[in-house]
Order: C-alpha cells, then sequence, then structure tokens
C-alpha cells in the first residue's frame, strides 16, 4: 500500500537513517569497549606498580623561621665549613639557645657551640648622597664530628 507521501525514492530516505543508526550503535559499541580496555589497564596497573608516596618534610618548629634568616657563603665561611663550623644571618633579638634549637630542627645535626657576632652598619657614599648600608647579626654554629649541613643545594 503506497501513501501519499511515499514515493518511489522514499525507501531510499529511510533507508539512510537506519545506515545512521547503525553507525551510532557501532559507535558507542567501541566507546564501551573502549572504557573497558581503559578500566582493565588501570586495574593491571594498580596491581603491578604501587607508587611509593614522596618522602614526608620534616617539620620544622616556627621558631626555625623566626631565627634563621639564611646562611651565609663567603669564602670566610667556605672556610670555616673545614671545622665543621657554619655562618648563619639571625634575626637581630635572637640569643644562642633559641639558634641552637632551630639548627637543630632544621638540618638534624648536634650543635656543639654557637658565638654571636654583631656586623655594624657603615656609612656608604654615592656622589652627594650619603648613605648606610644596614648592619646584621650573624652566629657561628659548630656542630658534631661527622655531621654535615649542605651549603648548596642540588
Amino acid at each position: 500500500m503506497l501513501c501519499k507521501f511515499r514515493g518511489p525514492h522514499s525507501m531510499a530516505i529511510l533507508d539512510i537513517f537506519k545506515k545512521k543508526k547503525k553507525k551510532v550503535e557501532k559507535k558507542a559499541e567501541k566507546k564501551a569497549e573502549k572504557k573497558a580496555e581503559k578500566k582493565a589497564e588501570k586495574k593491571v596497573e594498580k596491581k603491578v606498580e604501587k607508587p611509593t608516596p614522596p618522602p614526608k618534610p620534616k617539620k620544622v618548629s616556627e621558631t626555625a623561621w623566626r631565627v634563621l634568616k639564611e646562611l651565609q657563603v663567603t669564602e670566610k665561611a667556605t672556610d670555616l665549613t673545614k671545622i665543621n663550623a657554619y655562618v648563619f644571618k639571625v634575626f637581630p633579638r635572637t640569643n644562642k639557645p633559641e639558634i641552637k634549637k632551630a639548627v637543630e630542627d632544621l638540618y638534624g645535626v648536634n650543635v656543639l657551640d654557637v658565638k654571636i657576632i654583631k656586623v655594624p652598619r657603615k656609612q656608604r657614599r654615592l656622589g652627594k648622597i650619603e648613605g648606610r648600608r644596614s648592619g646584621y647579626k650573624k652566629a657561628i654554629v659548630k656542630i658534631a664530628e661527622g655531621q654535615k649541613i649542605e651549603v648548596l643545594p642540588r
């Protein structure tokens, strides 16, 4: 039975739509297969390799950051490393016990001796302009034999 909307070529048009449905179904099947493969790969990877967690950073007390400014790297300071002494710039209101505790916490070494030096401010001049270079406080920390502080991290 022919409908008035259907002509001789109407079957071809309907076939096109049927093909599209088949293509869509095939694509869906392929996606499902890919997902299944990915899940299988993940399961295999999980069983084979267990990534080791990164090492936890050492907990450093807040006093270490309030006491030590930086490790001083100069020729004289590097010569002192031969006798296990290291030079730190410190904040002006810190004292020897605070410095000792901070270095032990931060670097995990045994501190034997702490010496403090106050470097005075100095006048500097550039042409007519006079100014002052600020002074600072530094500490020379002697540590136990066989222990080491890495001066320049690699």
